[in-house]
């Protein structure tokens, strides 16, 4: 992890972010297997995610997608292949947390800290400035709650803590697992929103979803996995160019027996 200020000298973004600045942060999946044991939980799955897009990363319970982003985000080492973020492997990345934002799960959170002052010990350790605290929380419409302490938070109030301790360091690339859960509609709208103009900007989205109707409205590229294998990649477009949706495109792939 870089020491507090050692990104200092990069430019702050404001509001809706530009593109000032920012290089290609495509993702390069090669190979990528993990073994525990007996236990085949990802099997030779290639794919590329490019930047400038919002990828959907799909598939049934147990199919491999946490530990593939766990093994893209260096929490799990691969058994083979690789895992690339920029052309480098996240342990290699100069700035990790200024460069790749990542919400794996809504917890972690001390029920007994307000929603800023936990983001404030984020922003201290990762070295993203202190104004940046309200800024994030603005932006994931948190910012009259800051002042709420985490345990009267809500599933959907936490999922939007998470998501703003990722954006404050202003990252490149997004990797979200199921930020949608605990969303009321209206909170799915606005992700939805938010995903695009992140991707909009240049940035490289990479969400998985068990919603598989707000994936269709959100996504440009798709990804599935089925018990540890790729099914498919590639455009959204190319994925239901065959069935009447994504949703009956993804019961078919995933579908007891596919070959």
């Amino acid at each position: 992890m870089p020491p507090p200020g050692d990104d200092r000298t990069r430019p702050a973004r404001e509001g809706v972010p530009d593109t000032e600045g920012m290089t290609d942060m495509d993702i390069s999946v090669r190979g990528l297997s993990k073994r525990f044991g007996r236990v085949h939980a990802v099997r030779d799955v290639t794919f590329d995610v490019p930047a400038g897009q919002v990828t959907g990363f799909l598939g049934p319970n147990g199919a491999g997608k946490t530990t593939t982003l766990r093994m893209m985000l260096g929490l799990v080492a691969p058994t083979a292949g690789e895992a690339l973020i920029g052309g480098r492997p996240y342990a290699d990345l100069p700035r990790p947390r200024h460069t790749v934002g990542a919400v794996l799960e809504a917890t972690g959170f001390h029920p007994g800290r307000r929603g800023r002052d936990h983001l404030r010990i984020v922003a201290q350790a990762s070295g993203a400035p202190p104004r940046r605290v309200d800024e994030v929380l603005d932006r994931v419409d948190l910012g009259r709650d800051g002042r709420r302490r985490v345990g009267g938070y809500s599933l959907g109030m936490r999922q939007r803590l998470g998501l703003a301790a990722a954006l404050l360091c202003d990252p490149e690339v997004l990797i979200l697992d199921e930020p949608g859960n605990g969303l009321d509609p209206a909170g799915l709208a606005w992700l939805r929103d938010l995903l695009r103009d992140l991707a909009g900007a240049g940035r490289t989205v990479v969400v998985s979803s068990h919603v598989l109707a707000e994936v269709a409205q959100t996504v440009d590229r798709v990804v599935i996995l089925h018990e540890g294998r790729l099914r498919f990649a590639g455009t959204l477009a190319e994925l239901t160019d065959r069935d009447a949706s994504l949703e009956a495109a993804f019961l078919r792939l995933t579908a007891a027996g596919v070959a």
